[in-house]
C-alpha cells in the first residue's frame, strides 16, 4: 500500500527524496476542505530598521517551487520593511487539521508581470480599495476612505483598474521550510526541511517537540 507524503514525513526510515514542496501540497489541500474560512490565511513577520519584530495576517496568494507569494502595498509598514530587510518568516496554522507548517528565507519582488496577472484577477471593488488605500498611514476618519474610494470608482466608471506602481508583491524563497502536527499529550511530530542556498539540496530532520 502506498504511503501519503504525510506518512512519508513522519516514517523515520526514508525522507531523503521527499519534496517539502510537495507535502504542503497535500497539507494545503486537506486546509482548504477542513478550514472554514482562509485556509490561505498566514502570519508574516519581518523587522524594522531597529531591529523590532512585525507580524500581521495576509494572505498566500501564490506558490509554486519558487516560494511562497503574497501583494500588497509597497508602501505600507511592511513593504517598507521588506524592501530594506529582504528576509520573512511565515506561518501557517490549520486549527482544524492540528498542524502548521513555518518558513523563513529570503524575500523577492514578484515580476511586473506576475503583478498584473494577480491584480487582473481580482474583484473591481479590490482593485479600487487597492488603489486608494494609503496603507499603514493615519487616516482621520473611517468616511474619508469611504469617500476616496467611491471619487476613484467615480472617476473609473466602466473602465479598467490599471495596477497602481505602488501595488506589487513579494515572494518568499524558503531556506527552511518545518512541518509540525499535533500529538497525544504534546508529543508533537516536528520536521523540518533546511538548505543553504535556493539551489541547494534540502536536508531533513526531526525535531524534539
Amino acid at each position: 500500500m502506498l504511503q501519503t507524503l504525510t506518512e512519508r514525513l513522519f516514517d523515520d526510515s526514508d525522507r531523503t527524496d521527499l519534496d517539502p514542496f510537495a507535502v504542503f501540497e497535500e497539507w494545503f489541500a486537506l486546509a482548504k476542505e477542513a478550514e472554514p474560512n482562509d485556509p490561505h490565511a498566514l502570519a508574516l513577520a519581518s523587522v524594522d530598521d531597529d531591529g523590532m519584530p512585525d507580524v500581521r495576517m495576509v494572505l498566500l496568494n501564490a506558490r509554486d517551487a519558487r516560494g511562497f507569494t503574497f501583494f500588497t502595498n509597497f508602501e505600507s509598514d511592511k513593504g517598507h520593511q521588506l524592501h530594506d530587510h529582504p528576509k520573512a518568516a511565515m506561518v501557517m496554522h490549520w486549527k482544524s487539521l492540528r498542524r502548521q507548517v513555518r518558513v523563513r528565507g529570503p524575500v523577492q519582488v514578484v515580476t511586473p508581470q506576475e503583478a498584473d496577472e494577480y491584480f487582473a484577477s481580482r474583484p473591481k471593488g479590490s482593485q479600487i480599495a487597492s488603489s486608494a488605500s494609503r496603507q499603514s498611514r493615519p487616516l482621520d476618519a473611517r468616511q474619508t476612505l469611504i469617500d476616496e474610494v467611491a471619487a476613484l470608482e467615480s472617476r473609473i466608471g466602466e473602465g479598467d483598474v490599471v495596477r497602481p506602481p505602488h501595488w506589487s508583491g513579494f515572494r518568499i524563497v524558503p531556506t527552511s521550510i518545518e512541518f509540525w502536527k499535533d500529538g497525544e499529550f504534546r508529543l508533537h511530530d516536528r520536521v523540518r526541511f533546511t538548505r543553504d542556498t535556493p539551489d541547494a539540496a534540502w536536508v531533513s530532520a526531526r525535531l524534539y517537540p
